[in-house]
């Protein structure tokens, strides 16, 4: 018998645009109310995969279940239960906020459209500005639009492809503390995203580099698993070593973050003892700290690349 709380499980899943596998075998699964954070480098493979669960490609390869509908034959069931906030704003610039909520809600066949669009403004703050032209709205304000024409049909699922980009910090904050609300009434987000911050606001993670999925847990379990351990290097002449830091061996990372040095690698007694040799030459403060996780998604996105150039010299070769 399935799972009631599993929203998302998909094995396989692969899509295949010419002689490219833009994804590639992944494996996901993601239950009620969970915020499922989705990362990875432009060109991942994200927003296919995304738009393969929601029903608007079909995989060629793989299959599993969306809301408990076959992602291959059932996609028409699947659209009418998911919310799907694409990347770039998508609404009529020219009707006001209230026209494209109307708009919206006639495409869905509802009900008692006035009564629904009034609830939405409501809920997402947007009464005031009812009548004003989308054309006209801030990055925020478009993204609250957005998010409200996403939620009309009152869908079980939530999809999101990097919903935050390009908005100021506090619209970024006020749309994630909507997020958390929507989770709490058990509405499942899947949400795609760059910010390291909101990342670390997703209950789980995966990271996807060319296609394929390179890791999934929590941002906690990530972070454990990567095998990092990360040194702070402080005092006057840090920043000025961060070149030769650099060219250390066992130094796969080398960030300054403001007038701290974080050196980061995988071998510790290695990398403690190169990084002490200096600390004394210069003067300098080592110290032991928590690896974050924009270090463990640096540490994927370095091994991945490793991995692509190496498969693509792999196909090059006679």
């Amino acid at each position: 018998m399935p799972d009631q709380d599993v929203v998302i499980d998909v094995k396989g899943l692969t899509k295949i645009f010419g002689e490219r596998r833009v994804v590639d075998q992944v494996d996901l699964t993601v239950r009620r109310g969970e915020i499922f954070g989705f990362l990875g480098p432009n060109g991942s493979g994200k927003t296919t995969t995304i738009r393969m669960l929601c029903g608007l490609l079909t995989a060629d390869e793989g299959s599993g279940t969306c809301l408990g509908h076959d992602i291959r034959r059932e996609s028409a069931a699947i659209k009418r239960e998911v919310g799907y906030m694409t990347q770039r704003f998508s609404y009529y610039e020219d009707l006001s906020i209230r026209e494209n909520l109307e708009f919206v809600a006639r495409i869905y066949g509802m009900q008692n459209i006035r009564a629904t669009v009034d609830k939405a403004l409501d809920d997402l703050g947007l009464t005031s500005r009812a009548q004003q032209l989308a054309g006209t709205l801030s990055g925020g304000w478009k993204q609250r639009l957005a998010l409200a024409a996403s939620l009309l049909h009152e869908p079980r699922l939530l999809l999101l492809d990097e919903p935050t980009a390009g908005v100021d910090p506090k619209a970024r904050r006020d749309f994630w503390e909507e997020i958390h609300h929507l989770s709490a009434r058990g509405i499942t987000v899947l949400v795609s995203t760059h910010y390291m911050d909101e990342a670390e606001r997703c209950h789980r993670l995966a990271y996807i580099a060319y296609g394929k999925l390179l890791a999934d847990g929590s941002p906690a379990e990530l972070v454990q698993r990567s095998g990092l351990h990360t040194w702070a290097l402080s005092g006057d002449k840090a920043l000025d070593l961060v070149a030769d830091l650099r060219k250390l061996p066992d130094a796969s990372q080398v960030v300054p973050f403001g007038k701290v040095v974080h050196v980061s690698g995988r071998d510790k007694a290695a990398l403690e003892l190169e990084l002490g040799t200096i600390a004394r030459q210069y003067h300098l403060e080592l110290s032991l700290t928590e690896p974050k996780l924009e270090h463990v998604f640096i540490q994927l996105m370095q091994d991945s690349e490793d991995n692509f150039m190496a498969a693509q010299s792999a196909g090059s070769a006679p």
